[in-house]
């Protein structure tokens, strides 16, 4: 049986979702419309007409992006994120400002419009700008009782590629690139890989064959796999010489040191740290590699030393690195839980609208140093 969902479930998908994001956007209208004192007839039609297409214009993309390739299809998804991008900022700038009364502060209802509108562009465009180029971030964690033969051991984390409309093979490759440079002695891919199924995909996740690190390379499941193929992305990263952690473990070697290297299922198919350590033989060090950040409190019951994930984004973008906290309980960077250490990574990609602000998108660098 296929993991595929029907044609008739994606287009009843796609129809809820376009018409709870066009309805976000008529308080967008009704500003827009009366900032350009749009008062006739066609001049309304026409401002309505250009916030709809505002609106559609992602559904369009997404549509496109499922089809087989046209000269015009990147163009047109490129151009639908970042309009799903300024529309999320317009919607929630104008909803503040309404919430705020912030024209009644004296500076104008024109001026408050004008400035959202124009600030909600500039800061789209230096999303998409900071998106495109992650950052190396240098984490050091502290082990207790770490034997000098895994002292300066490097992991390098990459989460949340979701290689799809806007991410394809030449980030991927660029990301490969900037990894293998930071010479690892292991990499953790820890979920999210890709949006789209594999035979759409897989020319752009390949560059993923070309990390090097001696102690190998690992992948686990994140929730968006679980949207898609996951059997199928598995079969199509191990085929790529990516060794995948479905609630097991590895025991890695270097000199005299023992790393216990485990890994679960994302929390939405049965993630079982405990499972993960079943059988176990004795070791120095303990790491898991878990997609969601939520996985935390059951690996520091089952005795893990550290745990990586990521699947926050940080909140990707300005103000939802905000609220993200109101829903996640370690958004990003190290946190101390008890025994354990978690570290969250902010993503390596990004879902969505090609943006990053006030979240920028990681490649990490995890030493292990002793604790002193």
């Amino acid at each position: 049986m296929s993991d595929q969902p029907s044609f008739r479930q994606l287009a009843s998908r796609l129809l809820i979702v376009g018409g709870i994001w066009t309805l976000a956007h008529v308080g967008v209208a009704l500003h827009v419309i009366g900032l350009l004192g749009l008062t006739t007839g066609p001049a309304r039609a026409l401002g309505w007409s250009a916030v709809l297409v505002l609106a559609w214009l992602p559904l369009v993309a997404l549509v496109v992006g499922r089809r087989p390739p046209a000269p015009a299809s990147r163009v047109l998804e490129w151009t639908g994120f970042v309009a799903m991008g300024l529309s999320s900022m317009l919607i929630v700038f104008f909803l503040v400002s309404d919430v705020l009364r912030v024209p009644a502060w004296g500076f104008g209802a024109p001026r408050v419009g004008f400035t959202i509108i124009m600030g909600s562009a500039l800061l789209t465009m230096v999303g998409v700008i900071k998106a495109r180029r992650p950052k190396v971030v240098r984490v050091a964690v502290p082990i207790q009782h770490l034997p000098p033969d895994l002292t300066g051991l490097r992991i390098v984390q990459l989460s949340d590629l979701h290689v799809g409309p806007t991410i394809r093979r030449r980030f991927i490759q660029a990301v490969v690139d900037r990894t293998n440079r930071l010479d690892p002695d292991l990499i953790a891919v820890t979920g999210d890989v890709a949006d789209g199924y594999v035979p759409e995909l897989r020319d752009h996740v390949a560059p993923l064959a070309g990390l090097r690190a001696p102690l190998g390379t690992f992948f686990v499941t994140g929730n968006h796999e679980y949207y898609w193929d996951p059997r199928g992305w598995m079969r199509e990263l191990e085929r790529l010489g990516i060794d995948v952690l479905s609630n097991e473990h590895r025991l890695l070697q270097r000199g005299n040191g023992r790393l216990l290297l485990a890994g679960v299922t994302d929390l939405s198919a049965a993630s079982n740290p405990h499972a993960a350590m079943r059988g176990a033989p004795a070791s120095d060090v303990r790491v898991l590699l878990a997609h969601q950040p939520k996985s935390a409190f059951a690996a520091q019951d089952a005795g893990f030393d550290l745990q990586l994930s990521g699947h926050t984004h940080g909140g990707q973008f300005f103000p939802f690195n905000l609220l993200v906290r109101l829903f996640q309980p370690f958004v990003a960077g190290l946190h101390r839980l008890e025994a354990m250490w978690l570290y969250v990574s902010r993503g390596t990609g990004y879902w969505g609208p090609p943006l990053r602000l006030g979240a920028p998108s990681e490649i990490t660098l995890i030493e292990l140093v002793p604790a002193v």
